[in-house]
C-alpha cells in the first residue's frame, strides 16, 4: 500500500506539473496531452522505472479513458452539427476511412508498417475534437463558417472511429447475438437520452439546480452514475465499454443545455480535466515502449509515412468540401483535421489490450500522432495567416 501511495503522489505531481510546461513561452508549444504523456515516458518501466502502469494506477487509468470518451461525448453538441456541415462530416468521415483502408492494405503488403489494416485505419481517420476546439477559440475561428464545418468533420471524426471499434472487439457472443445486443443498447440509449430531454423542461431541473452549489451535487452525481450505467451496460452487451462512456456524454450533453447546464459542464470538466483524464495519458506514457522507436531501423520511415497518411486521409474529404471552403482554408482544414493523438491513443490501448495490436506498433502510431498535434495546428494557424 505504501508503494501506492508513493506512486500516486508522483503522478499527482507529474499531472501539476504539466500544464506549467505546457504554458512555457517556446516556439513549439506543446499541448498538454502531450506533455503528459512525456512526463509519463519518464516516469514509467521503460526510463526512470519510478511508477509501474498496474494495480491500483492501471485501475485510474481506466477509469481516466473512460471519463475521456464521456467528456467527448459531451463536447458533440448535437442541436448545432446538422444540416450540411453535418452531411458533408458524415460523407467526408466514410471516404476517410476508405482511402485509410486503401492505404493501410497496401502498405501493409509491402511490408512498411506491420499493423493490423483494419486497425490502423480506424486510428488514422480519427480527429481530436478535444484539442482542436480550445485552438480554435484561442484563434478566434471557433464561431466562424470555417470552424462550425471544422468542428462537424470533428465530431464525426471521433463518433465514427468510436462507432467501427465497438464492431471490431472480437465479440463475446454469436454474429447474431452480438447484434441484437447492439440494437438493444443503442434502443435503451435514446430512451434514456429521450427521456433526459422531457426533463429538461420539468420542475425537475429547477430541483437539480438548487443542488448544483450544495455539498449533495445530485446533477454531478447523477451523470457519473449514468456514465456508470451505460459502460454496464455496453460491457454486459459484449461492446467495449468505451461506447458506453461516450454515450452517456452525448446524453448529458442533450440534457444540459442552457445556464444550468454550463455550470454542470464545468464541474464534470473539472473532475475530468483535473483529476483522471490526466492519469489516463500519464499512464499511457507510463506504458509507452520507447526502445520500440529504434529497435528497427525503419521507424523513422514509418513515422514520416504515418503522418504523410494521416494529412491524406484526413484530408481527402476536401473534394467534398470545395464549394464551402476557399482555397486558401483546404489545406489548413486537412492539416486541423489530421490532428487526433487521443483518439489514437485509445484506440491502440483497445488494440494492445484485446491482442489485436502488439505494443511495438501502438507505440509507432502514437508517436506519429504526438507528432500530429505538435505540428499540424502550428502549420495550420501559420498557412491561414500568411495565405
Amino acid at each position: 500500500m505504501e508503494s501506492y501511495r508513493i506512486a500516486l503522489f508522483v503522478i499527482a505531481l507529474v499531472a501539476a506539473f504539466a500544464p506549467l510546461l505546457a504554458r512555457l513561452p517556446t516556439r513549439l508549444r506543446m499541448p498538454v496531452v502531450v506533455v503528459e504523456m512525456l512526463l509519463g515516458m519518464l516516469i514509467g518501466p521503460h526510463i526512470f522505472n519510478w511508477v509501474s502502469p498496474d494495480g491500483l494506477v492501471g485501475m485510474l487509468g481506466e477509469l481516466g479513458l473512460t471519463f475521456l470518451l464521456f467528456m467527448v461525448g459531451m463536447e458533440i453538441n448535437l442541436g448545432e452539427i446538422h444540416g450540411k456541415p453535418l452531411a458533408l462530416a458524415i460523407g467526408g468521415w466514410f471516404l476517410s476511412f476508405t482511402v485509410a483502408m486503401v492505404c493501410m492494405f497496401f502498405v501493409h503488403a509491402i511490408g512498411l508498417i506491420q499493423a493490423p489494416p483494419l486497425l490502423a485505419a480506424i486510428a488514422l481517420s480519427t480527429t481530436a475534437l478535444g484539442i482542436l476546439a480550445p485552438i480554435l477559440r484561442d484563434e478566434g475561428i471557433l464561431n466562424s463558417d470555417f470552424g462550425k464545418l471544422l468542428l462537424s468533420a470533428a465530431a464525426m471524426g471521433e463518433f465514427g472511429p468510436l462507432m467501427v471499434v465497438s464492431l471490431l472487439i472480437i465479440p463475446t457472443h454469436s454474429t447474431f447475438l452480438h447484434t441484437v445486443f447492439i440494437v438493444a443498447f443503442v434502443g435503451i440509449t435514446f430512451v434514456i437520452a429521450d427521456t433526459a430531454i422531457n426533463a429538461r423542461s420539468s420542475a425537475l431541473i429547477n430541483l437539480l439546480a438548487q443542488t448544483m452549489q450544495s455539498s449533495g451535487q445530485l446533477p454531478v452525481r447523477i451523470c457519473i452514475a449514468l456514465q456508470a450505467l451505460l459502460v454496464v451496460l455496453a460491457g454486459e452487451f459484449g461492446l467495449n465499454v468505451v461506447i458506453g462512456a461516450f454515450a452517456a456524454g452525448m446524453v448529458v450533453s442533450l440534457a444540459s443545455q442552457g445556464d444550468h447546464g454550463v455550470i454542470l459542464h464545468q464541474k464534470l470538466d473539472a473532475i475530468g480535466y483535473g483529476f483522471l483524464i490526466p492519469i489516463f495519458f500519464i499512464v499511457s506514457g507510463m506504458k509507452f515502449d520507447v526502445s520500440a522507436l529504434w529497435a528497427n531501423p525503419l521507424v523513422p520511415v514509418q513515422i514520416i509515412c504515418l503522418l504523410g497518411l494521416l494529412i491524406l486521409i484526413r484530408g481527402a474529404p476536401i473534394l467534398l468540401y470545395h464549394q464551402v471552403l476557399s482555397k486558401k482554408d483546404r489545406l489548413p482544414f486537412a492539416l486541423y483535421s489530421a490532428t487526433g493523438l487521443p483518439m489514437i491513443v485509445i484506440i491502440t490501448e483497445i488494440g494492445v489490450s484485446s491482442g489485436l495490436m502488439s505494443p511495438d506498433r501502438a507505440a509507432v502510431l502514437v508517436s506519429a500522432a504526438m507528432i500530429s498535434v505538435m505540428l499540424f495546428p502550428l502549420l495550420a494557424e501559420r498557412i491561414r495567416v500568411h495565405s
